[in-house]
């Protein structure tokens, strides 16, 4: 069993709320003195997305009294197929405004605190500070690592939650004694390395679980009960139905959490990672000794009405051609392009797609970089060409 962060001392329950909670009340590990714990806590959420969704609901399902928001972006139709909280009358409305409003009408007794900014080095610790517990449901290393170290340098626990196609993590960082994120992973992988989820995919299901076991870690900490996962990295595989666990130490040397930390203010995480954490991010091109070429849809199009002599390279999956296709292109996976140079020409004009344009910006770096002078990035993707050029063609 583990000891409760939280004090409620001075908190009482009113007679709806006693009837609300009754099936709480009535479990001995739970009741009136643990419910109170639960509504004097301060959660804070970092992203109401696929990971916030589930576990923001079911937090103020319970009785969280206070839950802090943050989140900047705006619902979005591909958000739908897992983002639970938001649904299709909010798609273009903010995600924090969304959010609050589920959250209240689902239990009006709990507070919420809107925080509708990037979570960023300058902002972290103040937004941070005002709360028990956070939970990190954010998709991107630079605000994982943000999240940590403003955690531990303020003695905040840190629920932590990855997701990727059907595959996902929880773990609980920043306790007493207990290890921290970068315990676990020192350093980021290379950028480019990871794919995102919006060009793997995610089983809309796995942020359900996912997200639920971290709000699930959130009440035990709060009431002071079970085995949290401090010092354990939960593995699960939607596939295998399989939950394996790995043990993570509290490493000495750590630079924000060891014995002699040499990180002790928030650093440019972006920098560190080598990749924007999000849309506004100051860093939109954090190598910028590398241009990359583009070219929109309508040159594009605009060249081929034309005539125009043009290679056109689709670099996506073979399972998503299935969705969308520009019969002109041809078909070279982005894991396949250094393998088969041969059949990339040097002596006629190269126009590299994808789906909304990383990946082929990626490809168009490595052929730079093999000398090759004529590639192109298209901007936006086969998505942009379909949203502006050829509306038979379905986005996703």
């Amino acid at each position: 069993m583990t000891v409760s962060l939280i004090h409620a001392t001075d908190v009482e329950l009113s007679h709806e709320e006693i009837k609300r909670y009754s099936r709480h009340l009535i479990m001995p590990e739970v009741g009136i003195e643990g419910q109170k714990k639960l509504k004097a806590a301060k959660i804070l959420l970092v992203g109401t997305g696929g990971l916030g969704s589930p576990t923001a609901m079911y937090l103020a399902a319970a009785g969280i009294g206070t839950l802090g928001l943050v989140d900047y972006d705006v619902v979005d139709v591909t958000n739908l197929q897992r983002q639970i909280i938001h649904g299709t009358k909010d798609v273009g409305v903010p995600k924090i405004e969304s959010a609050a409003s589920t959250l209240a009408d689902l239990n009006p007794h709990v507070k919420i605190i809107k925080h509708e900014v990037p979570l960023t080095s300058e902002n972290a610790l103040e937004i941070i500070k005002d709360y028990d517990i956070v939970i990190d449901g954010t998709d991107n290393f630079p605000t994982r690592y943000l999240v940590n170290d403003a955690c531990v340098m303020l003695g905040k626990v840190n629920i932590y939650g990855s997701i990727f196609r059907f595959e996902g993590q929880v773990s609980v960082f920043g306790a007493e004694d207990g290890p921290c994120y970068r315990c676990l992973f020192p350093s980021p992988p290379p950028p480019g390395l990871v794919p995102n989820c919006a060009e793997g995919g995610v089983l809309g299901i796995l942020p359900g679980t996912i997200g639920t076991l971290q709000a699930t870690e959130a009440i035990k900490i709060v009431l002071g009960i079970g085995k949290p996962l401090i010092g354990r990295l939960l593995l699960y595989d939607a596939l295998e139905m399989s939950f394996d666990f790995v043990k993570v130490k509290k490493n000495p040397h750590c630079p924000v959490c060891g014995e002699n930390p040499t990180i002790t203010g928030l650093i440019d995480y972006e920098q560190f990672c080598g990749m924007p954490a999000h849309d506004h991010s100051q860093h939109t091109d954090l190598t910028p000794e590398v241009i990359i070429p583009a070219i929109s849809v309508k040159q594009l199009k605009s060249r081929l009405d034309s005539g125009e002599q043009l290679v056109i390279i689709d670099v996506r999956e073979a399972h998503e051609r299935d969705i969308s296709a520009l019969d002109v292109a041809i078909h070279i996976p982005k894991g396949e392009v250094r393998q088969r140079l041969s059949e990339i020409p040097h002596n006629v004009p190269v126009v590299v797609h994808c789906r909304t344009g990383g990946r082929s910006g990626e490809v168009v770096k490595w052929l730079m970089e093999e000398g090759y002078t004529n590639v192109v990035n298209l901007a936006g993707g086969i998505n942009a060409w379909a949203r502006l050029i050829d509306p038979s063609i379905p986005e996703y």
